[in-house]
């Protein structure tokens, strides 16, 4: 029996590092569908801009993700404007390219916090006030690379790992509950965070609009894997049945992994410097430990 397609209209939802790329996207996609949204962001500017650009009620809000007393009072602050919170979409996240011999413990440390922590904290504070209301959805952007091995990404790799890790289990915790649980997982998305990768062929690139409307389609009608583009979901179930040596073997043939092996380090150069900038509350912690 098919689910009945939910209503997004006057949802409350707050978004992390929905000041570009594909926050900005889920959050314009989310207003048209009526939602209050609630836009947070490190680049309080760039959050501002979205939310007028939304319009309405939408807020645009400061957000380090990494300072977690901060992430917390930025839910607060969402509650106390919009109302109780239905959806936390947690997107805030970098992604340097470096081989892993020579990426730095700032780096990896930097990636640990935004993309993994911030995310476990994230929805900490959404179990905690949805499930007394038994009603609310967690939406979680990891990537295919949270299914996948890929060539100088080890440490992102390992952080969207953790993410599809940790929803699967939150899914089993929340069952019963009321509450929802989506793992969106992108393969190439067309944003700033992909800047200087070469197309390969076997990787389809997608538009923020592409994953925005996939995010949409899993609050309407909840389901937990969200690949985009959809036909991601059975090339992973494939690659997961086969043996290792074929599954590497076939990734090498369709050359999948040139993307990161091809990467244009100068045209990434602005992209890594705003990520190396992207977590003060963490590297404060770090400076006065």
């Amino acid at each position: 029996m098919a689910k009945e397609t939910r209503s997004l209209s006057g949802k409350v939802v707050a978004i992390t590092g929905g000041g570009r790329g594909i926050g900005r996207a889920i959050a314009q996609a989310l207003a048209r569908e009526g939602a209050l949204v609630a836009v947070g962001d490190l680049d309080v500017a760039a959050a501002e801009t979205v939310a007028a650009e939304l319009g309405g009620q939408a807020l645009g809000l400061s957000l380090d993700v990494t300072d977690h007393a901060g992430f917390t009072g930025f839910l607060d602050e969402v509650e106390s404007k919009l109302g109780p919170l239905d959806i936390l979409v947690n997107n805030a996240g970098i992604m340097p390219v470096t081989p892993l011999a020579e990426e730095s413990p700032a780096s990896v440390a930097r990636q640990l916090e935004i993309n993994l922590h911030a995310v476990i904290h994230g929805t900490q504070e959404a179990m905690r006030r949805m499930v007394p209301r038994r009603t609310g959805h967690i939406v979680q952007l990891a990537s295919v690379a949270g299914r996948s091995g890929f060539p100088q990404l080890a440490t992102y790799c390992a952080t969207k790992h953790g993410v599809v890790g940790l929803s699967e289990a939150v899914r089993v915790e929340l069952r019963d509950t009321g509450v929802e649980v989506s793992v969106v997982m992108p393969g190439i998305v067309r944003t700033e965070l992909s800047t200087g990768l070469t197309e390969a062929r076997g990787v389809k690139s997608v538009s923020a609009d592409d994953v925005a409307s996939e995010v949409v389609g899993a609050l309407k009608r909840p389901r937990f894997d969200v690949f985009v583009p959809r036909s991601t979901g059975p090339l992973v179930a494939i690659g997961s049945a086969l043996p290792r040596r074929a599954r590497e073997g076939l990734v090498r043939l369709l050359k999948a992994d040139e993307a990161l092996l091809k990467t244009d380090r100068a045209a990434r150069a602005a992209y890594e410097a705003r990520a190396a900038a992207s977590a003060p509350a963490a590297e404060h912690e770090r400076e006065t430990v």
